[in-house]
């Protein structure tokens, strides 16, 4: 089993700066894969970034914003966010992949005012 705790989310102006971590517990490993989605009401969850095996691939409309890294000695992963916009206020949600298993965070609110 394996718990997911997002922090860092909040409110920033557009323009702005903002990293999200997602702390891993449990039964994990060094090559999981993990992805960084995102919610907005009525709308389809999107995968902003994955990591997997030392390769990283983002969203077309994230691409050269966002930075996904993982530090694997606090078992964490992080998104790091560069020049937000209002339409990437979103709920953001963690997900890892551990032993073929799928666990996902609580999420964390970013809103991205104009």
């Amino acid at each position: 089993q394996v718990q997911l705790v997002e922090s860092g989310g909040g409110l920033v102006k557009a323009g702005g700066s903002m990293t999200l971590s997602c702390a891993a517990s449990g039964n994990t490993n060094n090559f999981d894969t993990m992805r960084w989605y995102r919610q907005t009401p009525g709308k389809q969850r999107e995968l902003v970034a994955i990591t997997s095996s030392g390769i990283t691939n983002y969203a077309d409309s994230v691409k050269g914003r966002f930075t996904i890294s993982r530090d694997s000695a606090k078992n964490t992963v992080y998104l790091q966010m560069n020049s937000l916009k209002p339409e990437d206020t979103a709920v953001y949600i963690c997900n890892r992949e551990s032993f073929g298993m799928n666990y996902w965070g609580q999420g964390t609110q970013v809103t991205v005012s104009s």
